[in-house]
């Protein structure tokens, strides 16, 4: 897939950072249909009106809370009755909560709420689009954002490295479905940054030769290797390396390496988005 011109395009998590990063790539390579979703209204609007006044695209949003598994699929049926069905779709909702250790959560449903949108929200919303994907027999692209913090533990972020942990397992798993069962032309690509300045991680740190990445050169890794069908895409190069070092070390030396360059610390300051 060189592009995505008249192709239908959905991004969940669409009316900021990374999400509306990719509605823009997509409507400025002309694709036909470009369906947002959101649980943020008015940042929904807004993002919307910007995304028409390219001209490139129709544009489709609908407000949509992703931790709900019925309105999952009151979207997805409206979807499907009013643009079709869905070439490229963008798992990209996702959310942090908490900064301090895991028996320091007050709420739990801060634990439902991280899983439902990391975890299971990719797995329903595929499952709405994959199978028609797969009947129509013309190349389709999944890309699911997950994390580097699938990749390594972390202390201050286990939750949200659980759901994470799940996303990765569950997306490269499917992959392999495909390639099993003979549908080649439906290729899945995890994504696994570390953190990036879209505001969602404020206050994290960088660590070793790891500075906090541009959400413009994330999109770029991304997409690109999206739409070659690339299983899987880390960055920067020194989380392929942790990947690595986490796989060959025994755990006490993996654990001394981590919290020598700083990965283990990462989270100390973390605030996350204002409001």
């Amino acid at each position: 897939m060189d592009t995505v011109a008249g192709r239908t395009v959905l991004i969940t998590g669409a009316a900021m950072g990374l999400g509306k990063s990719f509605a823009e790539r997509a409507v400025r390579e002309r694709a036909a249909d470009v369906v947002l979703w959101d649980v943020n209204d008015k940042a929904l609007k807004e993002t919307a009106a910007e995304l028409e006044a390219l001209g490139h695209s129709r544009i489709h949003s609908h407000v949509v809370d992703v931790s709900d598994r019925a309105a999952i699929a009151a979207a997805a049926a409206a979807v499907r009755e009013r643009v079709g069905a869905i070439d490229v779709l963008i798992n990209n909702a996702g959310i942090v909560r908490g900064n301090g250790y895991f028996w320091e959560t007050t709420d739990p449903a801060d634990i439902d709420k991280t899983v439902a949108i990391n975890s299971l929200a990719p797995m329903y919303i595929t499952l709405e689009f994959l199978p028609a994907m797969v009947e129509r027999r013309i190349p389709a692209r999944v890309l699911n954002i997950a994390s580097s913090a699938a990749l390594v533990a972390n202390p201050r972020m286990s939750v949200y490295a659980a759901s994470k942990w799940a996303a990765l397992g569950w997306s490269d798993s499917v992959r392999l479905e495909l390639e099993q069962s003979g549908n080649t032309h439906v290729k899945f690509t995890t994504f696994c940054p570390t953190y990036i300045n879209t505001g969602m991680f404020d206050g994290a740190k960088g660590f070793l030769f790891t500075p906090i990445i541009e959400q413009d050169e994330a999109v770029e890794a991304a997409w690109s290797e999206m739409k070659k069908g690339a299983a899987l895409v880390v960055m920067p190069w020194t989380s392929r390396l942790n990947r690595a070092i986490s796989g060959l070390l025994p755990l006490k030396i993996r654990d001394l390496y981590l919290n020598a360059v700083g990965v283990y610390h990462s989270m100390d300051e973390f605030t996350g988005r204002k409001g």
